[in-house]
């Protein structure tokens, strides 16, 4: 068989001796024989034996020049494949790709120069082996741990993104309109949604839909937002108030005013609440304190549509549809940091619970793009064009990656890895923009709501410990409902 020749008839210079095998010896008729049945050598360790016993898996047969097959040219392709086989499974996988040895007149590299190369091993056998080797290398087909170029660890396979929702909520009435913000969803596992001039609460874990308020013929809701803990809920209505709701007993708080025209954005900051308005202003109000806001923030030429405070409660982030997007502290009442690249309304703002001081917004239809900013350092990070409009965007808590919903002209929803942008799915199902978003309290389940009057809920992200649990939210809400 090729490559068992002895190196004694492969060249004349070379001169092997064979040391004789030692004399049998008598074995004692006390002596207890080990179970070897039972016997386990340590992986570390290492058996020298005083034979030469030589390691084909370990031999350099480059060093001889040993042809890797002698039949190649004359046997068929299955031939040929079983041949390579049973070669890399006897000699080792270095065997079946034979390269001469580097002789001196190789050395020399490009206009002359010499190249460093290592000298090569001189031995051809080894005098120690494993002694220990898994079962599966022992079979010629078992040995693909071992060939070059393969990787030892086992292949991750990429998570699974459901494309199609797990629930439909019919939602008759609500607005196509791109500077409103009617859907949120509470610490406590309740989602509001304003249709018209009302609005209702689902319980996600009963399904149990519940009319919290009618705002009369003369108004309609314009925004809604749960405080970060506890049962309060803010409704902004078109005539420019803002109304206190305790969800718990259905019951309306305090009624505040300072706006002119409607109010279509809110955020939270623990007892802080801030209102951005069709009037271009932002009112900071302390739900605590008997005045119905407590500063006013001005910088934006036209209707505030975006807000969001960071998860530290530090910065403020505001859009609107004069393309700007601001950054204000909690005691600033003039921006103290302003972008200016998008080229539409910015209504999408979202701030990672993974980076301090990384936020996220998204361009209306004539931009089009996510942009990545660093407020530590005032640094614009990175920009994606999407393709469409983009509505809304919400940071996964879980895993370091967000969702897009977007509407001209798509009306698609994107699932990204930050930070290489990456898609991980694209959702489909809404005829019109996807104008509305929120995300469920154990951060798996999102919400999206359309023009097409309809909620649809999505399994996206993993769960924070299993990364793969199916969120309990849709475990026991399959189907298709009308949340009034």
């Amino acid at each position: 068989m090729d490559g068992t020749t002895p190196p004694s008839t492969s060249t004349s210079d070379i001169t092997t001796s064979t040391t004789p095998p030692p004399p049998p010896k008598t074995p004692l008729k006390n002596h207890l024989i080990p179970n070897l049945n039972s016997y386990h050598p340590s992986p570390s360790r290492t058996i020298y034996s005083d034979r030469f016993i030589p390691s084909r898996s370990s031999s350099n047969f480059a060093l001889f020049n040993l042809s890797p097959s002698s039949h190649s040219s004359t046997s068929d392709d299955s031939t040929n494949a079983y041949t390579a086989l049973l070669r890399t499974a006897l000699f080792g996988p270095d065997s079946a790709g034979v390269v001469p040895p580097v002789t001196p007149d190789k050395l020399s590299g490009i206009n002359g120069k010499n190249l460093q190369i290592n000298p090569p091993n001189c031995n051809i056998f080894k005098f120690k082996t494993e002694t220990r080797k898994s079962l599966h290398s022992l079979s010629p087909f078992g040995f693909d741990d071992q060939l070059p170029g393969v990787s030892h660890s086992p292949v991750k396979t990429p998570r699974k993104v459901p494309r199609s929702p797990y629930k439909v909520l019919d939602a008759p009435a609500l607005q196509d309109d791109f500077y409103l913000n009617l859907v949120d969803w509470s610490s406590h596992n309740v989602l509001a949604v304003g249709l018209g001039n009302c609005v209702y609460l689902w319980h996600a874990s009963s399904s149990k839909v519940v009319k919290l308020c009618d705002l009369g013929i003369d108004d309609s809701v314009c925004s809604v937002g749960w405080a970060q803990r506890g049962t309060h809920l803010a409704v902004g209505t078109s005539n420019g108030k803002l109304q206190i709701w305790d969800a718990s007993r259905c019951k309306r708080v305090r009624t505040m005013e300072g706006h002119r025209l409607r109010v279509g954005a809110l955020a939270w900051s623990t007892s802080l609440l801030s209102s951005g308005s069709r009037d271009k202003s932002i009112l900071q109000r302390d739900i605590r304190a008997q005045e119905d806001f407590v500063s006013k923030l001005s910088g934006h030429k036209s209707e505030v549509c975006g807000l969001k405070w960071s998860y530290d409660n530090r910065e403020l982030a505001s859009g609107g549809n004069d393309n700007r997007l601001f950054v204000w502290n909690q005691h600033s009442t003039q921006p103290v940091l302003k972008y200016c690249e998008h080229t539409a309304a910015v209504k999408a703002i979202a701030w990672s619970p993974h980076m301090h001081g990384l936020l996220a917004s998204g361009g209306g239809t004539a931009d089009r793009c996510i942009r990545f900013w660093n407020t530590t350092t005032n640094s614009h990070l990175s920009c994606m064009d999407t393709g469409s409009q983009v509505c809304n965007l919400v940071w996964s808590k879980n895993v370091n990656e967000l969702v897009s919903t977007h509407g001209y002209s798509q009306n698609q929803i994107i699932v990204w890895r930050y930070p290489t942008m990456s898609k991980l799915a694209t959702l489909t199902g809404h005829t019109y923009r996807v104008l509305y978003l929120a995300i469920s309290p154990d951060g798996q389940t999102i919400v999206t709501g359309a023009g097409d009057e309809t909620l649809r809920f999505w399994n996206v992200f993993p769960s924070p410990k299993s990364k793969n649990t199916e969120s309990e939210i849709g475990a026991s809400s399959l189907g298709r409902t009308q949340i009034r």
